[in-house]
């Protein structure tokens, strides 16, 4: 059995489909698109800068090979990756993560206006921690997770996350792979 994997002190295990020693990626709380994810360094660190050169090599790494996955899975024509590098940049959670979109020219909610994307993973990104405090588990169930003013993008339940990880799963050759 793999060692738990938290995002900052959250902890995100079941949410993920990808895995190496140094990072991981987890599907998300609350995408602002279909199929928008997460690729987490395996240590928990605040900054890019705080990263060793392989813990930063190996999340971009995996950053290419979630991407490629997403954008097929999710017909996509591109990707939109982001990564809010502090405080200041809108980084809510203290722990660097890289967030992948797949996007598309047309049926892409941002497609008239691309750019939107960008104040809309912010306002995402500043609501993450409290929604991720409210999703705990009584019974083995999750309690029902506050919702921000952003009604088009409710939190999901932890089985319909665990749905979309188990079937990004089955587009890696071996998930839990420790490389």
């Amino acid at each position: 059995m793999s060692a738990p994997l938290f995002f900052s002190t959250f902890e995100v295990s079941t949410q993920a489909f990808y895995r190496t020693a140094l990072s991981y990626a987890i599907v998300n709380l609350k995408p602002i698109v279909p199929g928008h994810v997460l690729v987490v360094p395996t240590r928990v660190v605040p900054r890019l800068t705080d990263l060793t050169t392989p813990e930063l090599t190996v999340p971009i790494t995996s950053v290419q090979n979630v991407g490629r996955v997403i954008e097929k899975e999710y017909n996509a024509d591109s990707l939109t990756v982001a990564c809010q590098d502090g405080k200041a940049a809108g980084q809510s959670v203290p722990h660097v993560h890289f967030h992948v979109l797949p996007r598309r020219f047309k049926g892409d909610y941002f497609s008239e206006r691309m750019d939107d994307i960008y104040p809309a993973l912010e306002r995402s990104e500043a609501s993450l921690p409290q929604h991720l405090l409210d999703a705990n588990r009584v019974d083995g169930q999750f309690q029902p997770l506050k919702v921000d003013a952003d009604d088009s993008r409710p939190p999901r339940s932890l089985a319909d996350m665990e749905r979309e990880t188990d079937w990004l799963r089955t587009f890696f050759v071996n998930p839990h792979h420790d490389s």
